[in-house]
C-alpha cells in the first residue's frame, strides 16, 4: 500500500487549489457544487468559452480526480470535491485574497497606513475563499446553533457572499434572511449565490457595513437570530461604535432571541491551531490594524451590552470560536 508523504500532500493540495480557482474565475463552481451531472456544453455556456476549450478543461478535472464522467460529456464532482473545496480555500485566502499584504511587507512594515491606503484587498476574492473555508471551518458550530432556534427571521451581518444564510434558508423553507455586506462585489455573489440556489426570494441583500447598524438598526429587526461571522474583529478598535451595534443588535432581537458571533482569538496555542492561527493574527494586526480580543474580553461585550448569558464553543477553524449570547 502506497503512502503519501506531507511534501506530495502540499502539491496535491496546491494543484486542487489552482484548478478550483480556475474553475471559479469561469463560473462553474456554483453548477459542479449542485452534485448533479452536467454536460461540458452547459458549463461552456456558463463560462462564456469554447466547448473544445471546456472539454480540454475538464479533462483536467477528471484527470485531477476532481470530477468524474457520467456519461458522454457529461461529468459530476467527485465525492469528496466538498472537501477539496475547504481544503483549497485556506490556500486562497491566505495567497491570493491576502495578495496585497503578501506582496508587499516592506511597505506595511515602513509605514502600515500608508501602505493600507494604496494595497487593498478585493472584496469578492475574499469572499469567495472564506466561503470555501466557511462551507466546513466557519459555520457548522453556528449552522448548529442556529437551527436548533428554528429561527423564522435570520440575519448575518458581513455575510460575504451569503454561504451560511443560503444553506440555512435551503434547511429551514418557512424562514427569511438579510444578508448584508459593505462589498459590492460580494453583494453581487450573494445575490446570485441565492439565485442559483433557489431562494432569492426569500432572502435580502443589504449593501452597507456593519457600523452602520449603530445609528440604523433597520436591517437586524425583528430577527430572531443574528450572526455575524468574521467581522466584528473589524470594529473592535472603534470601541464606541462596537458596543453601540451589540446594543442595537440586543435591542433589535425578538425575545429570546440570539447572537451568534462566529470569530477568531489570537494566537490560540493548540497544535492543531497555531500556524494558522499565527498568520490569520499576524495578518490582521501587522496590515489591516485590527486585533482580534481574547475569549474574556468577547464574553465581557456581551455582558456589557445587556445579553443575559454568553458562552464560547470552539470550532474546527484554526484559532475560531462561536460566541452565543441570549436576549
Amino acid at each position: 500500500m502506497s503512502s503519501i508523504s506531507p511534501r506530495e500532500t502540499a502539491a496535491d493540495l496546491a494543484a486542487v487549489a489552482t484548478l478550483l480557482e480556475m474553475a471559479d474565475r469561469l463560473g462553474i463552481v456554483p453548477l459542479l457544487e449542485r452534485g448533479e451531472p452536467v454536460t461540458s456544453a452547459e458549463l461552456a455556456v456558463a463560462a462564456d468559452v469554447p466547448e473544445e476549450g471546456m472539454d480540454g478543461f475538464l479533462a483536467t478535472l477528471v484527470a485531477a480526480a476532481l470530477v468524474v464522467p457520467t456519461g458522454v460529456k457529461e461529468f459530476r464532482v467527485a465525492e469528496d470535491f466538498a472537501d477539496r473545496i475547504h481544503d483549497s480555500g485556506y490556500l486562497t485566502w491566505s495567497l491570493r485574497a491576502n495578495q496585497p499584504y503578501v506582496q508587499n511587507p516592506a511597505a506595511f512594515l515602513r509605514d502600515p497606513a500608508a501602505a493600507g491606503a494604496q494595497f487593498r484587498r478585493n472584496g469578492r476574492e475574499v469572499a469567495v475563499s472564506s466561503r470555501w473555508i466557511g462551507s466546513q471551518g466557519f459555520y457548522p458550530a453556528a449552522t448548529e446553533a442556529i437551527l436548533a432556534a428554528r429561527p423564522k427571521h435570520i440575519v448575518d451581518l458581513g455575510a460575504g457572499a451569503a454561504g451560511l444564510l443560503i444553506d440555512l434558508l435551503g434547511r429551514l423553507p418557512e424562514s427569511t434572511g438579510v444578508a448584508l455586506d459593505m462589498s459590492a462585489g460580494a453583494c453581487q455573489e450573494a445575490a446570485r449565490a441565492a439565485r442559483d440556489a433557489g431562494v432569492g426570494e426569500r432572502l435580502t441583500v443589504v449593501e452597507r457595513p456593519i457600523q452602520s447598524i449603530a445609528d440604523d438598526p433597520g436591517p437586524v429587526a425583528g430577527a430572531d437570530v443574528i450572526h455575524a461571522g468574521f467581522v466584528f474583529h473589524d470594529i473592535v478598535l472603534e470601541g464606541d461604535v462596537f458596543d453601540r451595534v451589540l446594543r442595537q443588535c440586543r435591542e433589535a432581537l425578538r425575545p429570546g432571541g440570539i447572537m451568534a458571533i462566529t470569530d477568531a482569538v489570537p494566537y490560540a496555542s493548540a497544535e492543531r491551531e497555531r500556524r494558522f492561527s499565527a498568520l490569520f493574527t499576524y495578518l490582521h494586526a501587522g496590515f489591516m490594524n485590527v486585533t482580534l480580543p481574547p475569549e474574556e474580553d468577547w464574553l465581557a461585550r456581551f455582558r456589557q451590552a445587556g445579553f443575559e448569558q454568553a458562552e464560547c464553543v470552539p470550532h474546527r477553524f484554526p484559532g475560531g470560536r462561536l460566541f452565543i449570547a441570549t436576549k
